[in-house]
Formats: C-alpha cells, sequence, structure tokens
C-alpha cells in the first residue's frame, strides 16, 4: 500500500518508523523538543528526542562518541552550512574511526540537513555542499529527489553501521508523491532511472531531478526522447547505471545545482569520460549554477542556477552538435521587460523575508520537516 505524502513528511515518517523498530535510534537537534507539547517528544520521550545546544561541534562530536557506544544517533542540523563549523568531526573524525580501529568500531549515525534553498535566502543559506564531502572515504552521502526516495533512503541511512549525511533539498519540502506504507528500504548506491529514453541521458540530483524531468516533457514534444537517472546517492555512486543508460544513448548532459567546479556532475562525468569514453557519440555537457555566490535578488538568483530551459538547451545543442549558447550578460538579462516585471512583483512578493522575520517563513518548513504533520495535521504552507 502507499498514500500520498509530502517529501518533508516522507522523512518524518522514516524517522519514526525507525524509532520505533530500534530503541538504539535517538534524535536531537536545535529547535527541537522545545516544549512538553512537541510531537516526537510525546512518541519517544526525553531520553530520545533532545533539544541540542547551538554548537554544531558538539551536536555532531556527541553523535560520534554515542555511535561508537551502540546508539543510532540522527542529527537534525537544518543547513548543510551549519555542518562547515564541525568539519572535523564530519570529515576527519566519523569516517576515520571504523577504519583506524580494524573495523572493531562502528559509526553509525545520519547527520541530517537541508540544501540549495534558492527562495532568496542568499549566499549563507542556499549552497550545495555535497562536493566537500563526497570524496571522503568512510563518508556515505545521500540526496533524494522524491518523497519516496526520502523515505526509503533515511531508512537505509539509518540502519548503516557508518556515518551517513543526509541532504535534503529545501525546494523539495512540500513536493508530493507516492509513498509506500510500513517499512521501505532503499539500498544506499543504487541509481534509479525516473525516465526511460533513447536519445540522450541526463543525469541529475535533488531538486534538478524535477527541472530535468521537466525538461525532458518538453523535449518529448519534440520529438526528443530523454532518459532521465537519478544517482540517489552520492557516495557510494552507483556509475555502472549511468555508464549504462550513456551506452544506450551515446549522449550525456549533467545537471547540478552546485557551481560547476565544486559539483558532483564534474566527478560524474569524470568517471563516464573514463569508463564509458567509447560509448559518447558527443562531448559531454554541464549544466550548473554560475560561479559565484547565490544572490538575494530574485531575478538576479534565477539568472545564476540551473532551469529547465537551460537543460533544454543544452540537450538540443548537444543532439545538433552546436554550441551550447553562451550566457546572457547580467545587464542584458535585466533589461528584459519579463525580469523588470518579475522584479517589480517580487518587491511585494516572496521576498518579505525582511518584513514578517525569518522565523515566520521557515516556521512552516521546519514543522514539516519535524514530523508535526504526520502526527498532529497539516501545517500552514508557506
Amino acid at each position: 500500500m502507499a498514500r500520498e505524502m509530502m517529501y518533508g513528511e516522507a522523512m518524518a515518517a522514516a524517522i519514526i518508523e525507525e524509532m520505533q523498530r530500534d530503541p538504539d535510534v535517538v534524535f536531537y537537534g536545535q529547535n527541537m523538543a522545545m516544549t512538553p507539547r512537541d510531537p516526537m517528544l510525546k512518541l519517544f520521550g526525553r531520553n530520545r528526542v533532545r533539544i541540542a545546544p547551538i554548537s554544531e561541534t558538539a551536536e555532531i562530536g556527541i553523535a560520534v562518541g554515542a555511535a561508537i557506544t551502540g546508539l543510532r544517533p540522527i542529527v537534525e542540523l537544518w543547513m548543510n552550512e551549519f555542518m562547515l563549523v564541525a568539519m572535523d568531526q564530519v570529515v576527519n573524525e566519523a569516517p576515520r574511526l571504523r577504519y583506524m580501529s580494524g573495523g572493531q568500531v562502528k559509526v553509525p549515525l545520519v547527520l541530517k540537513a537541508g540544501f540549495g534553498f534558492a527562495a532568496g535566502w542568499a549566499g549563507q543559506h542556499s549552497n550545495c555542499l555535497y562536493h566537500m564531502m563526497m570524496g571522503c572515504p568512510g563518508l556515505k552521502v545521500v540526496v533524494p529527489s522524491t518523497p519516496a526516495d526520502a523515505k526509503g533512503l533515511m531508512a537505509a541511512a539509518i540502519r548503516d553501521d557508518n556515518p551517513v549525511v543526509y541532504l535534503h533539498n529545501y525546494m523539495l519540502t512540500l513536493e508530493q508523491g507516492e509513498v509506500p506504507e510500513g517499512e521501505y528500504v532503499i539500498p544506499l548506491g543504487v541509481a534509479d532511472v525516473k525516465r526511460v529514453g533513447a536519445d540522450i541521458t541526463i543525469v541529475a540530483t535533488g531538486w534538478m531531478v524535477k527541472k530535468s524531468l521537466a525538461a525532458a516533457e518538453r523535449l518529448a514534444a519534440e520529438g526528443i526522447s530523454a532518459e532521465v537517472v537519478d544517482p540517489r546517492t552520492l557516495a557510494p555512486l552507483d556509475v555502472k547505471t549511468i555508464i549504462e543508460s550513456v551506452r544506450k544513448t551515446g549522449r550525456l548532459v549533467l545537471v547540478d545545482q552546485a557551481p560547476r567546479h565544486a559539483s558532483a556532475a564534474a566527478i560524474i562525468a569524470a568517471e563516464v569520460a573514463e569508463h564509458g569514453f567509447e560509448s559518447l557519440r558527443a562531448p559531454i555537457r554541464i549544466v550548473s549554477a554560475l560561479d559565484t555566490s547565490i544572490p538575494y535578488s530574485e531575478p538576479l538568483e534565477n539568472h545564476v542556477l540551473p532551469n529547465e530551459e537551460k537543460i533544454v538547451e543544452t540537450v538540443k545543442a548537444v543532439l545538433f552538435k552546436q554550441a551550447v549558447p553562451p550566457e546572457r550578460p547580467v545587464e542584458a538579462y535585466l533589461s528584459c521587460p519579463e525580469v523588470q516585471a518579475q522584479a517589480g512583483a517580487h518587491q511585494d512578493g516572496r521576498r518579505h523575508v525582511q518584513h514578517r522575520g525569518a522565523s515566520d517563513v521557515i516556521a512552516p518548513v521546519q514543522q514539516v520537516v519535524r514530523g508535526d504533520e504526520y502526527l498532529d495535521g497539516a501545517p500552514e504552507r508557506v
């Protein structure tokens, strides 16, 4: 059986079901269990659900120690940027201990964090930092793109005996989809073909999977059959499924929300160039964010990030062996009537964070991620 769930709700469902299944799973973080009315606190009590101090170094350091002693901690970090102040624990402690102990020590922990919040959160809260972690031996990196994947990969991450960075894209939080009820586990390191095609392979992660599927629909209307592959986990990376798709289509476009030189796409391109070069009938192309910090301005943010139009243009360029259209200069972009109209409209639109206060905007999103809807009814929509 399956039922409709939001992406954030599906994550919460997996955490609740795993905590019910295994008493060693504990869940803590900032802005959690703040009152006796907290639904997770009601279910599991303060020994298993706790509010953490405002110190990511402490939160993650505690998780490493707890994991070594036999618990399975899940740390709610909210945003991937918050891990930056505790990178020693993330990349130099948790992933190394099992290897350095000759396998005598297991470190089963989940570092849960949102990323890629492209809704006016500007340079410090809109980043995609998975590239910093996917090359660290011993550390697993998960990036689900659908509600079903969000649930199945969370369950697998909690059960894994190694540290897992579980990254959920905030732009997908309210996305709905069919999610299997009851126990549902997706093995880590297994990619998923989201759409079957014959002419070209598009490999995308996170929010970009949704963008790529929409682009594939547009291309299908023009007679172009695009296959869309979602790696789902970046470490371990399922290179085999990607290569098999490229062998079938002969062409590859990679779509990544991160900047080109700090992207998972660059790693995937290298793998295909080494292991699938003989199958390529055209150069590999990457559609990524521009090499700049994410702007607060909505028109500039749209200019910097990948979108359907950029994906469609790049696919056509690969198929017809044309040069990929150059990026439009910012000045020309801003002078377009539609962009000017957009800029005027957003003064009273979603960029009202500064007027309402950030907590008013993010609170409904946090409510879904914490699992309030799973337990207590629908949250207010942003």
